[in-house]
């Protein structure tokens, strides 16, 4: 193992127009092979690997501002566009509003 404990980072949406609402239901966007669910079988696709999913699990080391990536990537995912949504496994947002 890498380490002892697992850290990641989770991107959630809401539709709730209040986010701060202790009611509101966030919904998360799972990605294609990065660890999550434990019921999911591991994704292997040797040698390669999604980068993204990668990324993530480093990003979980360190702060945004070191990875400034990933608030380009919330602002792309709010927008729904379509060419970073394909590289989600699913979008909670798919045939609604955005979040």
């Amino acid at each position: 193992s890498i380490t002892k404990e697992r850290t990641e980072v989770v991107l959630q949406g809401t539709s709730s127009l209040d986010p701060n609402d202790p009611t509101a239901v966030w919904e998360e966007y799972d990605f294609k092979c990065k660890p999550g669910d434990l019921t999911r079988r591991p994704c292997f696709i040797t040698p390669y690997h999604y980068r993204l999913d990668w990324l993530m699990w480093f990003a979980a080391f360190q702060t945004y501002e070191q990875n400034e990536w990933i608030i380009h990537l919330a602002g792309k995912l709010l927008a729904q566009e379509e060419e970073t949504l394909s590289l989600m496994a699913t979008n909670p947002f798919a045939g609604r509003a955005p979040p």
